[in-house]
């Protein structure tokens, strides 16, 4: 079984107020802005900057920054789900159909069905899904939860290192406290040699977050009952459900989101584009966004 220590991090106090008057602080800090680094930059995204940077405010500032002139970059409210779709076709990343016992949306990762050899094609697509997650929380939600099955994964099939270091620095950098939890089950042996590298480059925040579990050790079995529903979740997880990906229905979801996103960031719909390949479909049922 993997183990691991924790790491000590500063608590921030409850006093609501203070609360609020840093928020206003850290707004007067990072200074005039508008369109979109505007749009993003809500009282509450402005307080998880500060949560992640320990209500420490010229380190949020300049976290936000880092993030503003990623996203005026990157673009990521543009990306569209039939320029990444190739990515998806087996499954490796998407968004469950279902929350977990607090209201947070559910994203299933599957390491094991990784099908692509292109580093920015793999960091797309995982942006895409992190992007439709957030459009996909309910009101006064702002995280999400990741369950990450490790069946049938191999070091064969393990992204580059390069990849999974980027794809850490954009979550726990760039989108700030959206994580609550990823769980990683069953990960094998084998797995450790991979973690030993990839834990040093995780924040210590970050790095609480990560749960594993094993099937065969009550305790961490315990800790998927507490947050999860056992008759919604999978039974690749120790759930009650079976569920399967289907691409082409997944393709139909995410089209729709992507108008849903088109709208909410003011954009011109880029969603009209030359049909999907559909033809190497596995099997989503019950989305239910």
């Amino acid at each position: 079984m993997l183990r691991w220590g924790s790491r000590n991090h500063t608590t921030p106090g409850n006093d609501s107020e203070d609360r609020d008057q840093k928020v206003q602080e850290l707004r007067t800090a990072i200074g005039p802005i508008s369109g979109r680094s505007l749009k993003y930059c809500t009282d509450a995204c402005l307080r998880r900057y500060l949560v992640a940077r320990n209500w420490h405010v010229d380190k949020a500032r300049k976290m936000l920054e880092d993030t503003l002139r990623w996203r005026s970059a990157y673009k990521p409210e543009e990306i569209r789900w039939h320029e990444v779709a190739g990515e998806g076709k087996t499954g490796k990343i998407y968004r469950s159909g279902f929350q977990d016992r607090q209201g947070r949306v559910v994203i299933f990762l599957r390491p094991g069905a990784e099908n692509g050899d292109s580093h920015d094609g793999q960091i797309r697509y995982m942006v895409y899904l992190i992007e439709n997650a957030i459009l996909n929380m309910s009101s006064g939600q702002e995280q999400m939860v990741w369950l990450i099955d490790f069946t049938v994964w191999s070091m064969g099939r393990a992204v580059p290192m390069k990849t999974a270091r980027e794809a850490v620095n954009i979550l726990q950098n760039h989108y700030a406290e959206r994580l609550n939890a990823a769980f990683l089950y069953h990960p094998p042996r084998i797995f450790g040699t991979f973690w030993k590298i990839l834990k040093y480059f995780l924040d210590p925040k970050t790095f609480d977050k990560v749960k594993f579990v094993y099937p065969k050790h009550e305790e961490s079995m315990e800790l998927m009952r507490k947050h999860f529903d056992l008759e919604m979740l999978p039974l690749e997880f120790g759930g009650k459900r079976k569920v399967t990906y289907n691409h082409e229905e997944f393709s139909k979801l995410m089209a729709k989101d992507d108008i849903r996103m088109s709208e909410v960031w003011g954009l011109e719909d880029k969603n009209s584009r030359p049909s999907i390949d559909h033809s190497a479909s596995g099997g989503f049922s019950k989305v239910n966004p």
